[in-house]
């Protein structure tokens, strides 16, 4: 099952995916409802290409998911962001994000998540649903805060 969600963001392309870059980025729009601690703590974390990421996932902030991975496809300001993502529950959770620069300088912000987790699909998908919803107003307010 796919989710798909898109939003304008008040922000350009390119302040959109310098931001992306940033894994607090990540933490702050999952908050509260998924919560990512890296597995190694490495300071230079980078999304690039080929990379692979651990986290330890929690659900709320108190229901601890397992261990989700990352892998990196694809990390381009023009050709978007795509990640193979897995864990125990969710073995198939591929992630593409897609940023659309618009003529009044805002950016239109699309994600699209293929969801595969057996005969656990469609709980997912609806919590997921839910999940991309509440990440799209969390980039809305943290433009708001963080317009840089």
């Amino acid at each position: 099952m796919t989710v798909r969600k898109t939003s304008l963001l008040n922000a350009g392309k390119q302040t959109v995916f310098e931001k992306l870059k940033v894994l607090k980025t990540l933490q702050y729009i999952a908050a509260p409802m998924a919560t990512f601690i890296p597995v190694e703590h490495k300071a230079d974390l980078k999304w690039e290409p080929g990379e692979t990421v651990s986290f330890r996932l929690w659900l709320f902030g108190i229901i601890p998911f397992g261990i989700h991975t990352i892998h990196v496809d694809r990390f381009d300001v023009e050709q978007g962001i795509y990640t193979n993502e897995r864990n125990a529950h969710v073995p198939i959770w591929n992630h593409e994000i897609l940023l659309e620069e618009r003529s009044d300088g805002n950016c239109r912000y699309t994600d699209i998540v293929e969801i595969g987790a057996g005969w656990k699909t469609p709980f997912i998908w609806l919590w997921a649903n839910w999940f991309y919803a509440h990440r799209q107003r969390k980039w809305i307010q943290l433009l708001k805060l963080d317009p840089d």
